[in-house]
C-alpha cells in the first residue's frame, strides 16, 4: 500500500526534485490514475448492466422492466460501484494532504446522496409509468403521489447533505431545523397546500384524469389531462390549456360533469317564451282542426268528451267561454310537446320527461322542456336538442301561438 501511495515520490526525490513539489506531483499522478480507473470501471459496469437489463426486458412479457430501462434505473445503479471505489481511493490519493482528503471525501458523500436521489427518482418514475398503464389507475392522480414521495426524498437528501458539509450530526441538525419551521412553511406554502389538497382530492375522489370540469373563476371548461402536486391541467374545448392550483379544488367551487357522463342521459333543460296575448280558449272548430295532429288526436277526443260531460252535468252557460271547463291553445300545445318528446327516438324514456310552464315574466310565458338525451356526446347532444326545438318552434303557429322576441328594425314601419 505504501508503494502505491508513493508511486512517484521516491523516484522524483532521487532525481533531486524538491519535497513539496514531489508531493504535489505524486498526488496528481495518483489522482489521474484513480480517475481513469473509476471511469473505466463505470463504463464497463454500465455497459454490462444496461445490456443485461435490455436483453432481459426484451425477453420478458412484462413492460415494467422496459420502463426501468427507459427511466435509466440500470444506468444510475451502475454508478454505485465506481463511487465506492472512489471513496476507497481518497485516502491513498490524498495521503500527504489530509485537509484535501476531508473535503473530497465529503464531496463524494454528498454525491452519494445525489446518486441515491437519482436512483429513487428513476424508480418512482418507473412505478408511475407502470401504474398509468393499469386500467384501474388511469384516471387517478398518480403524479401527485409520486411528487409527494420525491419531496420527502429531496428534503431528507438536502438535510443530509447539509449535515455532512457542516459536520453537524443529522439529529442535531434536524432539531435545529425546527426553529426555522416558520420560514420553511412560508417558503413552501404552495407545496404544502398542494400536498394537503392532493390528499383530499384523492380521498374524496373529487377529480380524475379525463373528467370534464367547469371552473368559471379560472376560465376552465374541458377535460382534465394532468393532476400534479401543485397544479391541475385542463384542456379546454378550444384546445387551450388552463392551469389551476390544486388547492383551488378544495377552496373554490367548480363543476365536475362525471356524474352526467356516467349516467344514462344528458339533461336537456331549455324553454321558449310564448306571447301571452296569443293565449286563448279553443272553440269547437279550433279543436276539430287540431284533431288533424295525430299525436294529440286521442287526447283531444277524450278531453272534449270529459269537458262537455262536466259542463252539461253542471249546466254551464257556454255563451261565455270563460264559464266552465275549456281547452286552451297553450294547454294543448304543451300536451303536444310532451307527446312529441316522449315519442322522440333520442330521448331516454327511463329518465324524467317533462314539459312544464314556468312563471310568466315581462318576456312572456316560458314553456320548458326537461328531458334527457340518450346520446351524451357533445356534438350529438347539441344536434338532438336543436332538432327538438326546430320542430317545436315551427309547430307554435298551428296552435295560434306566437313566440316572444324583442322587436327589431323590421318590426317598425315608418309613417309618412
Amino acid at each position: 500500500m505504501d508503494s502505491i501511495k508513493h508511486l512517484l515520490y521516491d523516484y522524483l526525490i532521487a532525481q533531486g526534485v524538491a519535497d513539496d513539489t514531489v508531493k504535489y506531483l505524486n498526488m496528481l499522478a495518483l489522482f489521474l490514475a484513480a480517475l481513469i480507473i473509476v471511469f473505466l470501471i463505470d463504463f464497463i459496469i454500465r455497459k454490462i448492466l444496461l445490456g443485461t437489463f435490455t436483453r432481459f426486458a426484451k425477453a420478458s412479457k412484462s413492460n415494467f422492466d422496459d420502463l426501468l430501462v427507459a427511466n435509466k434505473v440500470p444506468r444510475n445503479v451502475a454508478h454505485i460501484v465506481p463511487l465506492l471505489l472512489a471513496l476507497e481511493f481518497v485516502p491513498i490519493v490524498f495521503y500527504d494532504f489530509p485537509d484535501f482528503e476531508g473535503v473530497v471525501e465529503k464531496g463524494l458523500q454528498v454525491f452519494a446522496i445525489v446518486l441515491t436521489l437519482w436512483i429513487v427518482r428513476s424508480l418512482l418514475h418507473t412505478v408511475k409509468d407502470f401504474l398509468k398503464t393499469l386500467p384501474s389507475l388511469k384516471d387517478k392522480p398518480v403524479d401527485s403521489y409520486i411528487q409527494v414521495f420525491m419531496i420527502f426524498a429531496w428534503v431528507a437528501g438536502i438535510m443530509s447533505a447539509i449535515a455532512i458539509i457542516t459536520g453537524i450530526p443529522f439529529l442535531t441538525f434536524l432539531t435545529g431545523l425546527g426553529a426555522a419551521s416558520a420560514v420553511i412553511i412560508l417558503v413552501f406554502r404552495d407545496t404544502i397546500l398542494g400536498f394537503v389538497a392532493s390528499i383530499q382530492v384523492s380521498i374524496n375522489d373529487m377529480v380524475r384524469i379525463g373528467d370534464w370540469v367547469t371552473f368559471e373563476k379560472f376560465g376552465a371548461d374541458g377535460s382534465v389531462i394532468e393532476i400534479t402536486l401543485a397544479t391541475v391541467k385542463v384542456q379546454n374545448w378550444d384546445m387551450t390549456i388552463t392551469t389551476i392550483p390544486t388547492y383551488a379544488l378544495i377552496s373554490e367551487s367548480f363543476k365536475n360533469w362525471r356524474g352526467m357522463q356516467s349516467s344514462d342521459g344528458r339533461r336537456i333543460k331549455r324553454s321558449l317564451s310564448i306571447k301571452m296575448d296569443s293565449v286563448k280558449y279553443l272553440t269547437s272548430e279550433d279543436i276539430e282542426n287540431l284533431k288533424g295532429i295525430q299525436l294529440i288526436e286521442n287526447y283531444l277526443d277524450s278531453s272534449q268528451k270529459t269537458i262537455e260531460k262536466h259542463n252539461t252535468n253542471h249546466k254551464i252557460d257556454k255563451s261565455l267561454p270563460l264559464n266552465g271547463r275549456n281547452l286552451t291553445n297553450i294547454g294543448v300545445f304543451r300536451k303536444y310537446v310532451q307527446e312529441y318528446i316522449e315519442n322522440h327516438s333520442a330521448i331516454n324514456k327511463e329518465m324524467t320527461v317533462m314539459v312544464r310552464q314556468l312563471a310568466p315574466s315581462s318576456q312572456g310565458l316560458p314553456i320548458e322542456i326537461y328531458a334527457f338525451s340518450s346520446d351524451k356526446r357533445w356534438e350529438n347532444y347539441e344536434y338532438i336538442m336543436a332538432d327538438i326545438f326546430d320542430h317545436v318552434i315551427a309547430a307554435t303557429p298551428y296552435f295560434d301561438l306566437e313566440i316572444f322576441e324583442l322587436p327589431s328594425s323590421s318590426n317598425f314601419i315608418l309613417q309618412e
